[in-house]
C-alpha cells in the first residue's frame, strides 16, 4: 500500500481543489491519501463526493482531517489531526478562532510586505487565493508575481515571511498541548507535523515532545521533505524512547510546492494503528 497522510487542497493553500486532489492521488497510484488543509474542513465535502464518484474497483481511501497552527515558548508548529469528529463543539470553535485570525494577520502581513518595499495588493492575495482560507503561501505567490522573489520558497526567509521575519506578523495559534487535547476528545488522532524542520525556524525540544506525548500526541511525522537523514534518524529514535508511532508524508501543496504527491509515505502498520485510535470519523472509500 501506497499511504500519504499530508495534503492540501485549494481550501486551504494548495492550487489542487479537493476534487482535482483526489484524481492527483488516483493518479500517483496512492491506496489513501490524507487531505490535511490548514484549520479547516471546508474541502471535505467536495473530496468526499470525489472519491465516492471514482470508477468501481478504484481503491483510493480518504482520511479526513486538517493541520492545526499551534505555538508554545515563541515557536510556530503544526498538528496534523485525524478522523475527527467536525462538529464537536469546543474543536469546532478553536478552528474558527483560528481561522478568522487568518484573515486579520494576512492583510497585515501584505502590508508590511509593502512598508518594505514589495508592490502587491490584498486584492491580488485574494485573487491567487480564490476560495481558500488566505495564508502565507498565497502571499508569496503574490512576491514571485511582483519580481520580489524567484520561488515561493524563496519568500519564506527572514527578509519577508519566515517566523520572525522582517514581515511577519502572529496570529493566533493554539497551544499544541491543548490542541492535542482538543483531537483526543473530538475523537481524532493527533500527529506532529514536520518537528524537525529548521528550515521553517526554530524547531521545539525533545522535551516539548515528550509533553506531547503525555497529553495523547499519537506519532511524529519524520519522513518528510524538510528532513535531513540527521533529523529523521534523531527523531525515530525520539519516537521510540517516547512510545510514538512515526509517519511519512508529502505535504503536497499542488503547483505551489515541488514535493510530488507520494513522495514520502506512511508504513500500512502504522496507518492501521493510527485508524484503531480513531473514534470521530472513517475513512471514505470508493
Amino acid at each position: 500500500m501506497r499511504i500519504d497522510l499530508h495534503a492540501h487542497s485549494n481550501a486551504s493553500d494548495g492550487t489542487d481543489s479537493p476534487a482535482e486532489l483526489v484524481a492527483a492521488a488516483v493518479a500517483a497510484g496512492l491506496d489513501v491519501v490524507a487531505l490535511t488543509d490548514h484549520d479547516t474542513v471546508s474541502g471535505h465535502a467536495e473530496a468526499t463526493a470525489a472519491v465516492r464518484a471514482l470508477p468501481a474497483g478504484s481503491r483510493l481511501t480518504l482520511v479526513p482531517g486538517a493541520e492545526l497552527s499551534c505555538h508554545t515558548d515563541g515557536i510556530s508548529l503544526h498538528l496534523l489531526a485525524y478522523l475527527f469528529d467536525p462538529a464537536e463543539p469546543a474543536f469546532a470553535r478553536e478552528r474558527e478562532l483560528v481561522r478568522t485570525d487568518r484573515f486579520r494577520r494576512g492583510r497585515a502581513v501584505v502590508e508590511r510586505c509593502r512598508e518594505l518595499g514589495a508592490p502587491i495588493t490584498w486584492e491580488q492575495v485574494e485573487r491567487i487565493a480564490g476560495a481558500g482560507s488566505v495564508g502565507r503561501p498565497h502571499i508569496a505567490s503574490a512576491l514571485v508575481e511582483a519580481g520580489v522573489v524567484a520561488t515561493v520558497s524563496d519568500a519564506f526567509t527572514a527578509d519577508w515571511l519566515a517566523n520572525g521575519g522582517r514581515a511577519d506578523v502572529r496570529k493566533h495559534e493554539t497551544d499544541p498541548v491543548e490542541a492535542v487535547r482538543l483531537v483526543r476528545a473530538a475523537g481524532g488522532v493527533p500527529v506532529f507535523a514536520h518537528p524537525g524542520a529548521v528550515k521553517r525556524g526554530r524547531t521545539v525540544s525533545d522535551g516539548t515532545i515528550a509533553g506531547l506525548a503525555a497529553a495523547g500526541l499519537a506519532a511524529l511525522e519524520v519522513d518528510h521533505m524538510d528532513h535531513d537523514e540527521e533529523t529523521r534518524a534523531h527523531l525515530r529514535g525520539l519516537a521510540a524512547d517516547l512510545g510514538l508511532l512515526t509517519t511519512g508524508s508529502s505535504d503536497y501543496h499542488g503547483s505551489r510546492k515541488t514535493v510530488r504527491l507520494g513522495e514520502h509515505t506512511t508504513d500500512p502498520e502504522v496507518y492501521e494503528a493510527l485508524l484503531a485510535q480513531a473514534t470521530g470519523a472513517v475513512p471514505v472509500t470508493a
